[in-house]
C-alpha cells in the first residue's frame, strides 16, 4: 500500500559522486524514519544511512564524511548524496521507510522497501 521508487542509480568512476532519491507514494498518515540500505553480491544487506522524522541522521562507519542522507517531508522523499565513491560502495541500493497509516494505534504501520537500485563504481 506504500510503494517507494529510487532513481539516480547508475555507473560512475572512483571519486564521483551519485545522488539517489526514493519517493514514497500510496496511503498513509505518516512516515518515521526513512533509510538506505545496500547488498553487494554474496554479502547480507547493510544499513549505510538513517534519517529520523525530526532529520536527525547517522551512518554506516564506512560511509560518514562521504555520505549525506537527507530528506524532503512535503514530497515524502528521501535522498542519499554520495561523494567521494570506491568501488567498494559497488551494490544494490534499497530505500526503507516505516510509518502509520492513521493517527491512533490502531490503524497500523508499515514498513515498506523499494525494488532497489544498482550504483557501480569502477575503479
Amino acid at each position: 500500500q506504500v510503494q517507494l521508487v529510487e532513481s539516480g542509480g547508475g555507473l560512475v568512476q572512483a571519486g564521483g559522486s551519485l545522488r539517489l532519491s526514493c519517493a514514497a507514494s500510496g496511503s498513509f498518515y505518516s512516515i518515521n524514519a526513512m533509510a538506505w540500505y545496500r547488498q553487494a553480491p554474496g554479502n547480507q544487506r547493510e544499513l549505510v544511512a538513517a534519517i529520523t522524522s525530526d532529520a536527525n541522521t547517522d551512518y554506516a562507519d564506512s560511509v560518514k564524511g562521504r555520505f549525506t542522507i537527507s530528506r524532503d517531508n512535503s514530497k515524502n522523499t528521501v535522498y542519499l548524496q554520495m561523494n567521494s565513491l570506491k568501488p567498494e560502495d559497488t551494490a544494490v541500493y534499497y530505500c526503507n521507510a516505516d510509518g502509520d497509516y492513521g493517527r491512533t494505534y490502531f490503524s497500523g504501520g508499515f514498513d515498506s522497501w523499494g525494488q532497489g537500485i544498482q550504483v557501480t563504481v569502477s575503479s
